[in-house]
């Protein structure tokens, strides 16, 4: 039905696990569910919706506070408005088929209109404006009544991975809205966007399990997560959590922070590579890690606050500071000739990524946490802006963005 404001949660994960019987529902949901690594999790016997990026809670807080003019709130408001992908008049183009890599190239297509459809639907949940709330339904079901095919050379399961966990995020936001069709969408998410997503997390393009990148992963991880929570499907979400806790890819969590090093630091495993795909790291696990707590799981402090070690371990070497470097080596190809990085890269140091405060608001006030290089980071860059802020390109739309709006306590 349609709703003039969102509507109350329902029943958390947290909120269930405090009864044994719920305990028992929900160990029951988990058992089977042994995918990839053969260890089983207890998936949320009653997922939490919204429950993504964005909970009730941080929907809530971010509309009274901007609704009362409160910084920085109101700062990241503004810059929601202000960008073109939010406007109600924004107009789908959708495609059947999308193609990232090779010939024939269209993919920006796609991302542009993820973006707008996610910005409508915060302008709609914190505004309250009804237009902006009917563009994000003609754009969610413009996609999922003609896209059919993603496609490309390899990086269609980038393409698969970036956009798949981003366009659940934005139906999860609309679910329950008058006109959007929630059922069609899950159907395009799961027929199209899961199976590259769970082939390239089994098979990882026929190559040697190493040879892809940490973010390769992380983004499929994503979309499976944000499938498994958009349609309720605890198998899905265990397949995701399963990979990120033992998965033998780049994307599991001691992959991916391969080193640790005296001072709470983390190395993480494209910080030999380059910056600008090292801070997409930092999103990608981020987001990854807010999904999950938004269904009472807390991974942002698993393996003894592993991710925080190589969040303020990025942080401080794009601060400008010294941090150690431990030589980095891996299989790559089909036949895993070997290649090492010695020292880390400063390629794209500094560069502005929204993707700051999601973790300085974790660590430093939800958890109480120093995190000094996170929050001098954080604020170098806040109010984060989103799709359409940070270049026309691609990396400019790895990440939602508007942490500072979203995340703000």
């Amino acid at each position: 039905m349609s709703r003039t404001s969102p509507h109350q949660p329902e029943l958390s994960r947290r909120g269930l696990l405090k009864t044994a019987g719920g305990l028992t529902a929900a160990l029951a949901v988990g058992a089977s569910a042994t995918a990839l690594t053969g260890t089983a999790e207890a998936a949320p016997a009653t997922f939490t919706h919204p429950g993504m990026l964005h909970a009730y809670g941080e929907l809530n807080r971010a509309k009274v506070r901007v609704n009362d003019g409160a910084q920085p709130w109101l700062s990241g408001w503004q810059r929601l408005t202000a960008n073109g992908h939010s406007a109600s008049t924004w107009q789908p183009n959708p495609q059947a088929t999308i193609i990232r890599g090779g010939d024939g190239q269209n993919y920006g297509i796609l991302y542009n209109d993820i973006h707008a459809a996610y910005q409508n639907a915060l302008r709609w949940h914190i505004g309250g404006t009804r237009a902006n709330a009917d563009a994000a339904v003609r754009i969610l079901n413009a996609w999922s009544s003609t896209l059919t095919t993603v496609t490309g050379n390899a990086d269609r399961f980038l393409a698969a991975g970036i956009y798949g966990y981003q366009f659940a995020n934005a139906a999860e936001l609309m679910r329950g809205y008058s006109g959007f069709d929630l059922e069609r969408f899950k159907t395009m998410m799961l027929n199209v966007f899961y199976p590259l997503n769970n082939q390239f997390l089994n098979n990882h393009n026929d190559a040697c399990i190493t040879n892809y990148w940490a973010n390769w992963d992380l983004c499929n991880m994503n979309s499976i997560l944000a499938i498994g929570i958009l349609c309720d499907d605890g198998v899905k979400y265990d397949q995701a959590v399963n990979y990120f806790k033992n998965g033998a890819g780049n994307g599991s969590i001691r992959n991916a922070v391969p080193f640790l090093h005296p001072d709470n630091l983390g190395q993480w495993q494209e910080s030999g590579r380059d910056q600008g795909h090292t801070m997409m790291g930092m999103g990608q696990m981020g987001a990854f890690c807010e999904m999950a707590w938004s269904q009472g799981e807390d991974l942002y402090g698993y393996d003894n606050n592993r991710f925080m070690k190589a969040a303020q371990y990025v942080a401080k070497y794009n601060l400008g500071q010294n941090v150690p470097f431990t030589t980095y080596t891996w299989g790559t190809g089909q036949n895993c000739a070997q290649q090492s990085q010695t020292v880390i890269s400063s390629a794209g140091r500094g560069q502005a990524r929204p993707v700051w405060d999601i973790l300085h608001y974790h660590y430093a006030r939800r958890r109480g946490l120093s995190v000094p290089y996170i929050t001098a980071m954080a604020e170098s860059v806040r109010p984060e802006g989103g799709g359409g802020d940070y270049g026309p390109d691609s990396g400019g739309f790895d990440q939602l963005g508007f942490g500072t709006l979203m995340y703000a306590k």
